[in-house]
């Protein structure tokens, strides 16, 4: 997580964590290609974006295959919208 979202607190940012393990508002217009990776959610007054993004296992390249977890680390980014 962003320094940004860090200090909205612990309290919004546990409601924002659980919020994103919620998510489901995927449609055509923030999720054309079906990947489920980004989001959008309200906490606080704040919009905050989550990313995930689909590493080697070493974390310094790509993954070569995001859908096989052999070969693939996931990093989630959770971030206020006024730190993108």
């Amino acid at each position: 997580m962003t320094p940004g979202v860090a200090a909205l607190g612990a309290e919004a940012v546990n409601r924002a964590i659980k919020a994103i393990s919620i998510f489901d508002d995927f449609c055509e217009d923030n999720d054309p290609r079906h990947e489920h990776d980004f989001g959008a959610i309200d906490i606080e007054g704040q919009k905050v974006f989550f990313k995930i993004d689909y590493y080697s296992p070493d974390l310094k390249t790509g993954s070569e295959d995001p859908s096989d977890p052999s070969v693939t680390r996931r990093v989630m980014t959770v971030m206020l919208a006024s730190e993108y």
